[in-house]
């Protein structure tokens, strides 16, 4: 599932997306609806030569069977991370467990979840990580 032709790895992937995601916050302020961010964080790391997918789907692998009703990342990086982006008030539990899914169906180390919603961006950030070293 991972493209081993990134000379990055997740944990710096995932500096440059945060670094991307407070230019787009600052620059924009909280509220906007999630698609806007998602377009102009899509645009900001691509502008850092990042390979950026939108809406990529994620199948359900079980028993030898693909079921292709699974989930979409609203943001893959690198073919390596998976973005998550809210614009809600406050994260709930099942933002998280949204974002935990879509890695361990993908098979991928690292997810973020960004909350633009927030007044300050750095209280609507959760790192998820499935077999990724700390």
């Amino acid at each position: 599932m991972q493209n081993s032709k990134s000379p990055l790895d997740e944990n710096q992937i995932s500096k440059i997306i945060l670094d991307a995601a407070f230019k787009v916050h600052t620059k924009t302020g909280p509220g906007l609806l999630e698609t806007v961010y998602q377009v102009l964080l899509a645009h900001e790391l691509q502008k850092q030569g990042l390979r950026v997918q939108h809406q990529v789907p994620i199948p359900i692998r079980y028993d030898e069977l693909v079921f292709d009703e699974g989930f979409r990342a609203d943001l893959l990086v690198e073919d390596k991370l998976i973005v998550e982006l809210k614009s809600v008030e406050k994260l709930i539990p099942v933002h998280a467990k949204q974002l935990l899914t879509q890695p361990r169906l993908s098979g991928r180390r690292l997810g973020i979840l960004l909350n633009f919603g927030e007044i300050h961006l750095k209280d609507g950030i959760e790192r998820i990580v499935n077999g990724l070293p700390e």
